[in-house]
């Protein structure tokens, strides 16, 4: 009898154990910060009655280790991440759930099978959806970028679909960063073709009460934005979140990962630029906007919401964003435009700019949280997506691919990359920061809710006691 107790007793821990580990799985693989997943981790390492003093997670990209352990006992188990995307409304369905398995007593049974549904949950928007979602995203940054709206439409055809070949392609199992390329090159090629509906040899083929809605005074920015849907906006700001929180492993990481990405988008843009010879487009371009600040706006938001679409963001939330970009996106422009470029605003540069825009909707979203009861990634990420410098990276892996030895050509690449480098950093820092204060202002309570809510799962012997089990 006593060697079945120990034997069921080890079966039990094993499960937890099991349990604990595909907690933090899905949320890895849904995008979550790693703080975040080590917040939800110890959250429901307390529902399940592990104790906190002989519990120790590590936490990798593309491993996820716990070991139970005393004097006489360990337990270990380990659990692969192969799957990464992003999924906003998993990492709040598993928030949620941590509180509330602890708070009603979940039995292992109902913890798992509302994990289950978590997992196993339809996308809140269909493949096409996401990608008109991810096209218009494309398009509200062409308007970002000074393009008109004929050329908005023509970006967004262009991303709408590029993204549909890069999820075919992923369909098909094939190289994901390959995928990456082959998307950013037919992307590209299409933007090319595009741009000659602008052309008098087009038009004149065209009827005249068309020629209003097809005429693109700028028909050559829907090239800098039809493959913006791929920069990888969400693992940029997360490698800068761990590195602030000394996770520098998963920030690296996620930091060559997100570099992988960049340059695979690069080289298949390059080559659909050296096979249109227009090869002059990335470096001389302008993207200096003049439009009204109700333009911004709406591009803004509709940027946010595509984006949205894309981190499959509750679609109760998809006003919320688009609200949150608008905020984000004019106030960056208040503060980067200016006189200097025959704009309105106090011309202080982009990447103040940047800083003080992710700041304020870092700021809001704080209290945003506590309204519409969702994660503040959830909420701060997608706001400032519109905000993230994908030209400018690619402007500098573009210099260093063309690269032929000409006098300046490193210090075009070198110039790109530190102020891409340096915006990136103040749209994390500025979505980080105040967030991290906030936390440390709310943890205390938060910490005495579980502390509570631990004590009384204790008392009703839910918790594990590694002396009752045999060394």
């Amino acid at each position: 009898m006593e060697e079945k107790q120990q034997s069921d007793s080890e079966e039990i821990l094993r499960r937890k154990l099991d349990l604990l580990l595909r907690t933090g799985e899905l949320l890895m693989e849904s995008a979550a910060d790693t703080s975040r997943i080590m917040r939800n981790l110890n959250r429901t390492a307390a529902y399940l009655g592990l104790p906190e003093q002989h519990l120790h997670i590590s936490i990798a990209y593309n491993m996820l280790m716990v070991n139970l352990s005393d004097e006489t006992h360990s337990f270990s188990k380990f659990q692969r991440c192969d799957k990464h995307g992003i999924n906003m409304d998993a990492i709040s369905a598993i928030s949620k759930l941590s509180w509330r398995a602890i708070k009603n007593d979940y039995s292992l049974d109902k913890y798992e099978s509302e994990l289950e549904r978590i997992k196993n949950k339809k996308r809140n928007y269909s493949p096409w959806m996401v990608a008109i979602g991810a096209g218009f995203a494309c398009g509200g940054f062409c308007i970002q970028f000074g393009c008109d709206w004929p050329s908005f439409f023509y970006a967004s055809i262009a991303a709408i679909l590029g993204f549909r070949l890069r999820a075919w392609l992923n369909s098909k199992g094939s190289n994901g960063y390959a995928n990456i390329a082959f998307a950013a090159f037919f992307s590209t090629l299409l933007a090319w073709l595009l741009a000659y509906m602008s052309m008098p040899i087009v038009e004149s083929h065209l009827p005249a009460f068309l020629i209003p809605f097809t005429h693109s005074d700028t028909p050559w920015h829907p090239l800098m934005a039809c493959a913006l849907f791929i920069v990888p906006g969400v693992p940029l700001i997360n490698f800068v979140s761990d590195m602030l929180d000394n996770h520098i492993e998963v920030g690296l990481t996620r930091a060559v990962n997100t570099l992988l990405m960049v340059a695979a988008m690069s080289f298949g843009i390059a080559i659909a630029i050296k096979i249109c010879n227009i090869d002059n487009f990335v470096r001389d371009l302008s993207m200096t906007p003049h439009h009204s600040y109700i333009e911004y706006a709406v591009a803004a938001a509709i940027s946010a919401m595509g984006f949205s679409m894309i981190f499959n963001v509750p679609r109760r939330l998809l006003w919320v964003v688009a609200i949150g970009g608008i905020i984000a996106v004019c106030t960056r422009n208040f503060i980067n435009l200016g006189p200097s470029n025959d704009n309105i605003g106090l011309d202080w540069g982009p990447i103040l700019g940047s800083l003080i825009g992710s700041s304020l909707i870092s700021i809001i979203c704080v209290k945003a949280v506590h309204i519409y009861h969702t994660p503040h990634h959830c909420l701060s990420i997608p706001s400032v997506i519109p905000m993230v410098p994908g030209v400018l990276m690619y402007r500098m892996l573009f210099a260093l691919i063309e690269m032929h030895g000409v006098v300046g050509e490193l210090t075009v690449a070198i110039h790109n990359g530190i102020r891409a480098s340096l915006i990136i950093l103040c749209i994390a820092i500025g979505v980080a920061i105040p967030n991290i204060f906030a936390r440390q202002w709310i943890a205390p309570n938060r910490r005495k809710k579980l502390n509570r809510l631990i004590e009384e799962r204790r008392q009703r012997g839910k918790f594990i006691d590694l002396e009752h089990l045999k060394p």
